[in-house]
């Protein structure tokens, strides 16, 4: 696939054996950004017992309650097959119940337990530890977030 053109001198006058470097690729940053975002939030989630996507779809469940599963994966960008066996480990933790839906036996939604729902409490200083981690202010994440939503949205139409 070639890339779409683009207005930025700086990168269309570099070298294409300098494109190539290791050190100009934003995916490969990113990657890096996403290993040490994976260790910090390892650390701080080990007291809740949650693995970061649990976490995020904990954290939906606290913003929406009961939700399809199908809606879940939208709002993680997951897939069922990777989205199942996280919720499958959530309810045998005690957190989330899965039940089917009577109108539509396909359609499963996910509830909250009373321990999934005062796990919210515990899990409150969690995004303040991760901000006081990337040495950013709260506007540089902010608009670091609103750069990274563009790109997602980019990349998914490009792909």
């Amino acid at each position: 696939m070639t890339p779409p053109p683009t207005s930025d001198p700086e990168l269309t006058d570099l070298p294409d054996t300098e494109l190539l470097r290791l050190d100009h690729q934003v995916c490969f940053s990113l990657q890096a950004a996403s290993r040490a975002f994976g260790g910090i939030y390892r650390d701080a989630l080990r007291d809740l017992g949650l693995t970061y996507p649990q976490y995020l779809a904990m954290m939906v469940l606290w913003e929406h309650g009961p939700l399809p599963v199908k809606m879940i994966g939208e709002r993680l960008h997951l897939d069922s097959g990777t989205l199942s066996p996280l919720l499958k480990r959530l309810e045998s933790a005690g957190l989330v119940r899965r039940e089917r839906s009577a109108e539509d036996e396909r359609s499963v939604t996910v509830h909250l337990t009373e321990a999934g729902a005062g796990l919210r409490e515990r899990a409150l200083p969690v995004p303040r530890t991760i901000l006081g981690a990337t040495g950013m202010s709260v506007q540089e994440v902010l608009a670091l977030q609103e750069t990274l939503g563009r790109l997602t949205e980019s990349l998914s139409r490009a792909g």
